[in-house]
């Protein structure tokens, strides 16, 4: 610290010693430093400081070696910025050295998986137990982050090959999945098209059948007024047209080759009953 004036910034504390006693905390500004009086006087960064942790190879519960590195964030409490001065001679050091010991400890506490697994409760153990020494020197642990876990070789050989399987039965469980929703699609589809075939097939049937229902009905009414129009017009035949039909149809008959003709009974009435008509007739005449 220069003697005389002295400019702190924003993001600095002033521990001020007079004749070499703590007599207080100076906040940003010009600040004055008597010589000679004012000896020993330190800047102080209040801004967070990440302190990188060199790899370390700990011991877990299982007594699997594992290599780990990692950051620890830590800044100066507002309040407190004389016990980095005061409690430690360099805090940064400190907060090192007492984090490689800290995480052999939170290491050894834990199974493999879980450290390969469970890296937030490491951090979250790691800032814990660390906070509660820096603490002392005035130094809040804000966040730790650890950068990479490594197992060893034949460990991570065998994560490799347990990924591997791992993979190979997600596939073909998706693919059997997949297999399974076509040939679930595919029956939809299929018995959706049956559904429709039969219903087709039955509005053609009912259709068909109607059908046929009207044209029964239409033929039963033609016949009906057939006969109708027959019994109208056999009402109103008399004897004389029906012996001019028998002769008609006798004349037909002997137009053809055949020798032998059979007469009904009713035959001589006719020819009986048209002889008296003509008779009749004459005798009027």
């Amino acid at each position: 610290m220069a003697w005389g004036l002295n400019i702190i910034k924003q993001y600095e504390r002033l521990v001020v010693f007079t004749l070499g006693t703590y007599t207080g905390t100076r906040l940003p500004g010009v600040r004055w430093m008597w010589p000679f009086i004012n000896n020993g006087s330190t800047r102080v960064d209040m801004r967070e400081i990440p302190v990188a942790i060199p790899r370390q190879t700990s011991i877990t519960r299982d007594n699997a070696p594992i290599a780990v590195d990692f950051f620890v964030y830590m800044r100066v409490m507002e309040d407190r910025p004389q016990d980095t001065i005061l409690n430690v001679t360099d805090f940064r050091a400190a907060s090192q050295a007492l984090a490689m010991t800290t995480l052999r400890a939170v290491v050894g506490e834990m199974d493999l998986d879980d450290v390969l697994s469970k890296r937030e409760r490491i951090n979250t153990q790691l800032q814990t137990k660390l906070d509660e020494v820096t603490v002392n020197w005035g130094v809040k642990v804000t966040r730790v982050e650890i950068k990479e876990v490594d197992p060893p070789a034949d460990v991570q050989e065998a994560m490799n090959r347990q990924l591997s399987a791992e993979r190979t039965r997600r596939a073909s469980v998706t693919e059997a999945e997949g297999d399974r929703d076509a040939e679930v699609n595919r029956a939809q589809g299929e018995r959706n098209a049956a559904i429709l075939r039969a219903e087709g097939s039955r509005q053609a049937s009912i259709l068909q059948a109607e059908g046929d229902r009207q044209a029964a009905i239409l033929a039963a009414e033609g016949y009906s007024l057939a006969l109708e129009a027959i019994n109208s017009i056999a009402q109103s035949i008399d004897s004389k047209t029906m012996s001019l039909q028998y002769f008609e149809t006798l004349k037909q008959m002997g137009q053809g080759e055949s020798t032998k003709y059979i007469f009904p009974m009713e035959f001589t009435s006719l020819i009986r009953s048209f002889i008296q008509d003509n008779t009749n007739a004459d005798n009027q005449k």
